[in-house]
């Protein structure tokens, strides 16, 4: 059995099929883990979302910003914007069934034996791991309770930009919510920059990415986390590992072997 982590699919299901049949991947055996963002902007987000939920007893999933987004946008608190491919799956008789599996979708998934935690967008550097996991958990009971409506009312937004123990109420929850799907660049402290979606090197002097900080207090797990197509694949990090190589942008698909490192990637022309 190989346990395998693809990076953001965003609705691209042709390049997802041609990355499983290079690794051979066997549903009745292997596992695949999904770094978030299963849909929008790729021209499949339907097909993608059904053949996945088909296999969901072989899934590992962590939310990203658009899984949420669909959430949303399904219960009426947001409406699609230009770019977003959601209306197949609000359309669909199914996507009641989707939402609410989706909805029961953690933030930040952790194996103590493969030694491997996952989030869409990484683990903030003031967080160790069980920090992590205890904040990610209340955004969960949220999403899995009948806070869910006010919550994703007030999901949106940039503010507040750093963590305090003190926050409260949805603000606490957008801010945990914020670094687990949105975040690329913060400061040692955890303070956010969510405009700069650039490579590296575009880093205002005061931020850096999130897993280059030195004393990051997860700086001795493996992480897995998508989001951040700007570094195709790439983080100069020690048991960090990139996944989103912008398979929506004519990029890749990558996938990552657990148990070896191994990384497997096809072409993306949709």
């Amino acid at each position: 059995m190989s346990t395998y982590a693809i990076g953001d699919i965003q609705g691209c299901l042709e390049p997802l099929k041609r990355l499983l049949d290079k690794v051979n991947f066997d549903p009745a055996e292997d596992r695949l883990w999904i770094a978030g963002d299963l849909i929008n902007r790729g021209p499949s987000s339907q097909a993608t979302l059904s053949f996945l939920y088909q296999m969901r007893d072989r899934l590992t999933v962590v939310l990203g910003n658009h899984d949420l987004h669909l959430i949303a946008v399904a219960r009426g608190h947001r409406a699609p914007n230009s770019k977003d491919t959601l209306e197949e799956i609000l359309g669909h008789e199914s996507h009641p069934e989707w939402i609410e599996w989706l909805r029961h979708m953690p933030l930040l998934h952790h194996d103590a034996d493969l030694g491997y935690v996952m989030s869409h967008a990484g683990i903030p550097p003031q967080w160790h791991l069980e920090r992590a996991k205890a904040h990610a958990r209340e955004v969960e009971a949220v999403l899995q309770s009948s806070q869910l409506d006010d919550f994703l009312s007030q999901m949106y937004g940039n503010e507040p930009s750093e963590w305090k123990h003190k926050l409260y109420g949805m603000e606490r929850l957008r801010l945990i919510t914020n670094y687990f799907t949105r975040m690329r660049f913060c400061t040692a402290e955890g303070r956010l920059d969510l405009n700069n979606k650039g490579t590296v090197e575009s880093a205002d002097p005061e931020f850096a990415p999130w897993f280059a900080h030195p004393k990051h207090k997860c700086r001795d797990q493996k992480i897995i986390f998508g989001h951040w197509a700007a570094l195709e694949g790439k983080a100069d990090a020690t048991n960090v590992f990139a996944l989103d190589t912008g398979c929506v942008w004519g990029g890749t698909l990558t996938a990552l072997r657990l148990e070896d490192e191994r990384r497997f990637e096809c072409d993306c022309e949709l």
